[in-house]
């Protein structure tokens, strides 16, 4: 094993760009671990926490870009970053004009812009979006790590000024058709979103233009936004907006697990809102579908999007599972040894997460997880799975110094080989995601693993199933009609859902 550090001066990069390049560099055979990252204090300490300490990192500053390769041998390393202005400019798109690289550039390049996207280090990220906020902008806040306080005054400063502040931590936004980090592609329409949930926020859409309809805006709001600390105020100023907005003829909110206080006062909003409202609040005790006075409520994004179409008035058809079910089922467990009983899901989405154990609970099956609905079943160490597991991978143990699973599926890669070396797991539950900014060939970066996992089962006299959802649209770039084809020929159950998908697991472990 071999590492090497390189430090490039007053050369700032964004977060989404710098995973890209930790991406690109990840893929070459014999590295075994990189980071790509802004010399900031968090980030340095990260690095040590890997074993990488040198003198040029301790005195590298926040512009700087700080690269670290660890691999099988020196030559790699050494090859790998004698390469690196071939890696940095892999991800450079030709422009007519110079990038911007502070808040000033971009208002003197584009002085009628009324939106900034900030995606810095988290210890700088309250400060950019300050300033944004100052100059009369509207904030996407891609960054994650910003403190729960900054996160309220920024949210409090902006209900002030009329101003919304997406995130932090908002991955995924449609303003007037245009797709904001990640994203899919979907046409323009009369339903407007508003969604404390990245993943919940690309399901939601993408299903409504694949069911032929369309998407008048779709506002993430950050994953802490619904807690009864910040108090909803980017959702009730995006539901203002939306109510306001001629476009809008329909408004979906999906969150993550709301806060108890904010599960009443989102309803008492709903109810006084002037256009027809569905409300999907994944996570909590009263998940059952009710209707009352405007108001529709959801149990999974699938019922979400279903009640939209209703409402809207259209003839399309609705979500429904495929008729081939209870054959599938009856298929795969007479292939099980009598060992096989368990579920290991390896998400991408944390969405997806939350709404799979949500479904498999519901059913009457335990799961445990890293990011669990119910604290009791906190795994202890998110890298060993407990009976029925459900990981979210985009969490910061998985995702601080390195790209996230939508970008760069190398630990998922591992983590599915782990999993299937257990001989008590029956069944893989995986999400694959599309769109702007996402892996080019997400389900082609799993194809040897998940062919590895299955032969070892197949070597212990055993069947591994593998069961996974797609979420995107027939316009995003990698192409959704062959990832699913792929998918289907590597011998996986292949649903239009993450709540189908789930719903197939727990009909096969029951």
């Amino acid at each position: 094993m071999a590492s090497g550090v390189v430090v490039r001066r007053n050369q700032y990069y964004d977060s989404v760009f710098l995973m890209g390049v930790s991406k690109r560099i990840s893929d070459i055979q014999g590295v075994q671990q990189n980071a790509v990252l802004m010399g900031s204090e968090s980030n340095k300490e990260l690095l040590a926490s890997l074993g990488l300490r040198d003198t040029q990192i301790d005195a590298a500053q926040p512009n700087d870009l700080l690269v670290a390769v660890i691999g099988d041998a020196q030559a790699i390393v050494s090859d790998v970053l004698g390469r690196l202005d071939e890696f940095l400019a892999g991800g450079v798109q030709p422009s007519a004009t110079s990038n911007p690289h502070t808040l000033e550039d971009g208002l003197e390049q584009r002085p009628d812009a009324n939106l900034a996207v900030i995606s810095v280090p988290g210890e700088f990220a309250a400060r950019e979006a300050r300033k944004a906020l100052e100059a009369g902008l509207n904030v996407l806040l891609f960054s994650d790590h910003v403190s729960i306080e900054d996160e309220l005054a920024l949210k409090q400063s902006a209900t002030e000024k009329n101003l919304l502040v997406m995130g932090p931590g908002c991955g995924t936004a449609l303003i007037n058709g245009v797709g904001l980090a990640f994203a899919n592609v979907v046409r323009k329409g009369s339903i407007g979103v508003v969604a404390a949930a990245g993943t919940g926020l690309q399901e939601f859409t993408s299903q409504i233009h694949n069911a032929g309809l369309g998407i008048s805006n779709a506002i993430g709001t950050g994953g802490n936004d619904p807690s009864d600390l910040i108090g909803g105020l980017t959702t009730f100023s995006a539901l203002a907006a939306l109510e306001q907005d001629p476009q809008t003829k329909i408004i979906a909110v999906i969150s993550k697990p709301p806060g108890a206080k904010m599960v009443q006062k989102l309803i008492e909003r709903f109810r006084t809102c002037k256009k027809p409202v569905v409300g999907c609040f994944l996570g909590t005790a009263a998940a059952s579908p009710a209707t009352s006075e405007g108001f529709h409520r959801a149990a999974t994004i699938d019922d979400a999007v279903n009640l939209a179409i209703d409402l809207s008035g259209s003839k399309v058809g609705s979500i429904e599972m495929p008729s081939e079910i209870q054959d599938w089922v009856t298929r795969e467990k007479t292939g099980w040894a009598p060992e096989q009983k368990y579920l290991r899901g390896l998400f991408a989405g944390g969405t997806f997460c939350y709404q799979s154990q949500q479904i498999l609970q519901s059913s009457g099956l335990p799961v445990y997880s890293n990011a669990p609905l119910d604290k009791n079943f906190q795994l202890a160490d998110p890298n060993r799975s407990r009976g029925h597991t459900l990981i979210d991978m985009g969490t910061d143990e998985y995702t601080v110094g390195r790209p996230h699973p939508m970008i760069d599926a190398t630990l998922r890669k591992q983590r599915i080989l782990a999993e299937s070396n257990d001989p008590q797991v029956a069944v893989v539950l995986l999400d694959l995601i599309l769109g702007y900014n996402a892996s080019m060939d997400p389900v082609g970066e799993l194809m040897d693993a998940l062919a590895a996992a299955r032969q070892n089962a197949k070597k212990r006299g055993g069947r591994l199933t593998i069961v996974a959802s797609v979420c995107g649209t027939d316009s995003d770039p990698q192409d959704l009609g062959l990832q699913v084809k792929l998918l289907r020929q590597a011998g996986v159950y292949v649903f239009q859902t993450n709540a189908q998908a789930a719903s197939f697991c727990a009909a096969l472990l029951n």
